[in-house]
């Protein structure tokens, strides 16, 4: 009976836990307020971001476990950034119909099937559509492959863009691949070899549409460094800069940005365009990497005209899967 008595109340258990998920919210909420000049650490919580979701659960499990008030109330915090945070990818916001249909895949270097991964973008029945990490060696087959479907194309280095809506104006874009003196002495027909980005317009029954197809530099997370992103930074900012310049009022980008839109990396590039998932997708839309998905980093950003649909196609191949909308004016 003594015993009993003495055994804390439900207010007063579970300490760690609330005290677990008042941090747990707090993160989420403050997320812009990490500093990315440890080894990239915003940028790498961004990333990930939606995922701090599945603590909750965790968390909950342990609060009723313990019978814990406390920690079940205090877990109203993150589930409530959460909700305000991605809620409003939970929903099909799609519409039926489009003027165009749009797909972006980044058909991977060491791919060992070009030629299927060919044929099944073409089955996808895209409009337009975006490839990047040509290697010179596919580059043949990928155009053997989608020529009967798309009679315009254009390949720049490792991106190409193939329509079935005529092609003008196609041009490389520089995102500064090389960086410092030693890369403004390299020739254009050096620099072309390896391109990375390029934008070209294609003539619609609605007028012109400015259309850029990048891959951004990689990331990568080492011990020295953490969340190495220098390169895709560098790259980011020269393409918004890009974009920013654009002159056309519809203006859509396809590509492997290696980051997600919620990652400050990309401010200048989201602050002008805004993604079709977001906008009319069904869930996260997560491409990569394509056996089991966990970050959205393929994107399809627009300006000037309509999504009305956002989806993520099968596994080609790549380690990426590739990422399809459509829009209308």
């Amino acid at each position: 009976m003594i015993r009993m008595c003495s055994r804390p109340g439900p207010w007063k258990r579970g300490p760690v836990l609330a005290a677990l998920a008042l941090l747990l919210g707090l993160l989420m909420l403050l997320y812009p307020k990490i500093p990315n000049g440890i080894g990239g650490l915003g940028s790498l919580v961004e990333t990930f971001l939606p995922w701090f979701g599945l603590c909750i659960p965790v968390l909950l499990a342990g609060a009723l476990w313990r019978r814990s008030a406390s920690a079940v109330i205090a877990l109203l915090l993150p589930v409530t950034v959460w909700l305000n945070l991605f809620g409003g990818l939970l929903g099909d916001k799609s519409q039926p119909g489009s003027d165009l249909t749009l797909v972006s895949h980044n058909v991977g270097a060491d791919n060992p099937q070009p030629a299927s991964t060919a044929r099944k973008l073409a089955a996808s029945g895209a409009d337009v559509l975006a490839l990047e990490e040509i290697t010179e060696q596919a580059r043949g087959t990928y155009e053997k492959e989608l020529a009967k479907a798309y009679p315009y194309h254009s390949v720049l280095g490792t991106v190409g863009l193939w329509s079935k809506l005529p092609l003008s104006d196609t041009r490389p874009v520089d995102i500064e691949q090389d960086a410092g003196p030693l890369g403004d002495t390299k020739p254009a027909e050096v620099k072309l070899a390896y391109n990375r980005a390029l934008r070209t317009t294609v003539t619609t029954d609605h007028g012109p549409l400015a259309v850029y197809v990048a891959h951004l530099g990689s990331v990568r997370v080492t011990p020295r460094t953490g969340f190495w992103t220098d390169s895709r930074d560098r790259n980011a900012q020269a393409l918004g800069q890009a974009v920013a310049a654009e002159r056309n009022e519809r203006v859509v980008l396809l590509g492997d940005l290696n980051g997600t839109i919620d990652d400050r990396a990309l401010d200048g590039i989201t602050s002008q365009l805004h993604s079709v998932q977001d906008a009319s997708g069904d869930g996260f839309g997560f491409s990569w990497p394509a056996s089991f998905p966990v970050a959205r980093i393929d994107q399809i950003l627009v300006r000037g005209v309509e999504p009305t649909s956002s989806w993520v196609l099968a596994a080609t191949g790549s380690d990426h899967r590739p990422v399809a909308a459509g829009i209308s004016w």
